[in-house]
């Protein structure tokens, strides 16, 4: 008799293996791998490699736990000059600007993979389970940076409303695409209006100092969260408002949103790969909205600064249209960097500032980790505690070493052509295969 179990001989249960690895190859063969280094375009890496310094710069500032905030931003109420002057510079130009800017280049990337997917062949469902399992991952990834070390993650934020959005927008028409973006900016501006309206005939508000209580910030942050000296209770004040601020920031805001829709509708036309061939919209993006958006801070960063004498409920409304008027600044910047690769590709060489300023845009995901691995331990009470005798301009030199030393491990990882580590990893769960380069 033949045994049923030889190799070779036919049997229901090798039938069905042999199907399932047929199914599973045939789908390994229909999903190429991450993106290759040669198919890379400029501008996104370069907007990348600069968000991160203005992340850095609007990071660090929650770590200044030892001294009194507004309690609407987490700028100190006082300093001396040159304290003053980086809380303006801040408040005007990067806070409020980074969170849209690495929102519309991560609804960008959202798009070019999908067409890399199908230009290979990958079925529709195929590329759908895809960016489902990165999205998936991404929450994942900022649960686990939350607790380790930062309240204010914002992978889970994006892992969040790319997982709404894609199942929502990723398919559907430009024009659909530029309404549901026009309703959700004009429900951000009147939604601000209305804001400042109230605050105008509203009776003045008490001024009310944040003290530094970590339990005080367990749904709104404040830098108090960082004065917990317990590792292991500081992990649980991190983990309650990063729940909040995942939904928080990846809806509520609006300014999310709408900037992962625009994102949607540039990448099918290849703005940032190609901006040569759209370099009027760019200016107006960039001249416009950069403007516009520094214009909406300052107000802010004059009230804060006590240069500009208003009622107090007036100048907390102007946090509102200071956040409102960050996503035409943070789309903004996006559009300077295009105008930017574009001047420099008609260069025979970049130079080594470019090189390493890309580097740092293609391991955006560990760069952004590693600012968090390079400032908790260091100025949190729970860590070396450093935060309690920096100010604002000496946290803003810190923000910017810790930049810098980001850009230095990248270019390194450029030359020895390795890829980040979290990039590797968050590739590998996504993809199910090791990462090529």
């Amino acid at each position: 008799m033949t045994r049923p179990d030889r190799p070779g001989d036919p049997s229901p249960d090798n039938g069905v293996t042999d199907v399932h690895n047929q199914q599973a190859a045939s789908v390994a063969a229909r999903i190429r791998g991450p993106v290759r280094s040669g198919e890379r375009a400029l501008a996104p890496d370069l907007a990348r490699g600069f968000m991160l310094l203005l992340i850095a710069l609007a990071n660090t500032v929650w770590y200044l736990w030892a001294v009194d905030s507004s309690g609407l931003v987490a700028h100190p109420l006082d300093g001396s000059a040159a304290d003053r002057i980086v809380q303006g510079v801040l408040i005007t130009v990067v806070d409020g600007r980074t969170y849209p800017m690495f929102a519309f280049l991560f609804g960008y990337g959202m798009v070019q993979m999908w067409n890399r997917q199908r230009a290979a062949g990958a079925t529709e469902k195929d590329v759908r389970a895809l960016l489902r399992r990165r999205n998936l991952w991404l929450l994942v990834f900022g649960f686990v940076h939350a607790a380790l070390l930062w309240f204010g993650d914002i992978l889970g934020a994006y892992g969040f409303v790319g997982l709404v959005f894609g199942w929502l927008f990723l398919r559907r028409a430009d024009r659909t695409l530029l309404v549901w973006a026009t309703v959700l900016a004009g429900l951000l501006t009147a939604v601000t209006a209305l804001a400042l309206l109230g605050a105008l005939v509203a009776p003045e508000a008490a001024t009310t100092a944040t003290s530094p209580d970590p339990a005080s910030g367990l749904l709104f942050p404040s830098p108090a969260l960082n004065s917990e000296e317990d590792y292991l209770t500081s992990v649980v004040l991190r983990v309650v408002p990063w729940l909040f601020l995942v939904v928080a920031q990846g809806l509520l805001t609006l300014t999310i949103p709408t900037a992962l829709l625009l994102a949607f509708w540039a990448a099918r036309r290849r703005i940032l790969e190609e901006p040569g061939s759209h370099l009027g919209l760019l200016r107006t993006v960039a001249f416009v909205g950069i403007p516009l958006g520094w214009l909406g801070g300052l107000l802010h960063a004059l009230h804060h600064l006590g240069l500009l004498d208003l009622p107090q409920a007036v100048g907390e409304a102007l946090l509102s249209v200071a956040s409102a008027t960050g996503l035409a600044t943070g789309v903004g910047y996006v559009a300077l960097f295009g105008l930017i690769s574009h001047r420099l590709s008609r260069r025979a060489a970049t130079g080594p500032a470019v090189t390493a300023l890309t580097a740092v845009g293609k391991r955006s995901l560990s760069s952004y980790l590693a600012q968090s691995v390079l400032c908790a331990p260091v100025l949190a009470a729970w860590g070396f505690g450093l935060g309690a005798h920096l100010h604002s301009a000496t946290m803003a030199l810190y923000a910017v070493g810790v930049w810098l030393a980001t850009v230095v491990l990248a270019y390194l990882q450029e030359r020895a052509g390795q890829r980040g580590p979290a990039e590797v990893l968050l590739r590998r769960l996504a993809y199910r295969t090791p990462a090529r380069r």
